[in-house]
């Protein structure tokens, strides 16, 4: 037995069939694509930890609490110091050009951050052994704090990329603090001139020594 069908209705049939068809791919597509998006959602790259450092590194907070030991293995906090001026400048490595011109420039000044109750700290990721030669060699009156494990550099987001000759890597970026005697952060120093940051922190001390 033969059964006609109406073309019209195969046609009505058929539209429904690709119609359905086309709304099936675009949800399979749509979901395919959320859950794609979803899983490409990037980590954050800053722990809450870090973040509340970095928000914490202002102009008249309390400076991050830190200890570390110099030169000769003596350990430094920053509670021993309270009631006198710190400068804790970072830099990049020791015995190399820059650096050299920022250590032994503070070196020259020594006696006047001496006067105005102050004391220096300088900091990088490079060992006790080799701040010990680097200070006997230029002979620095002031403690360098060995910082290998980059803690130091990181809370004080001394640490980060830098850029040489077109290059981009992560070392430590050249920048100071000066902490009052209450353990406050009086100055941040961003943009050091090695040769000249001596007497530009003297300056600060001075102006703000006469305000207390």
């Amino acid at each position: 037995m033969r059964v006609k069908i109406d073309s019209r209705s195969s046609v009505c049939l058929f539209q429904t069939r690709t119609e359905s068809a086309r709304v099936t791919s675009y949800t399979v597509v749509m979901a395919t694509k959320k859950t794609a998006s979803r899983s490409k959602k990037p980590r954050k790259s800053i722990s809450r930890d870090k973040k509340r450092a970095a928000q914490s590194l202002l102009v008249g907070n309390p400076a991050p609490a830190f200890s570390a030991p110099d030169q000769e293995g003596k350990l430094h906090a920053l509670r021993r110091y309270r009631g006198q001026w710190i400068l804790l400048y970072f830099y990049p490595k020791d015995d190399t050009p820059g650096c050299t011109k920022e250590a032994c420039a503070l070196r020259d000044e020594w006696e006047q951050f001496e006067k105005l109750n102050a004391v220096v700290l300088g900091v990088s990721i490079d060992s006790s052994a080799s701040h010990l030669k680097f200070s006997q060699k230029y002979q620095l009156p002031f403690p360098l704090l060995a910082d290998p494990q980059k803690k130091l550099v990181k809370l004080y987001g001394a640490w980060g990329k830098k850029t040489f000759m077109g290059r981009d890597y992560l070392g430590t970026r050249r920048s100071s603090f000066l902490i009052d005697p209450e353990g406050r952060i009086a100055r941040i120093y961003s943009e050091v001139v090695p040769g000249a940051h001596a007497l530009e922190v003297l300056h600060d001390l001075q102006a703000l020594s006469a305000n207390e």
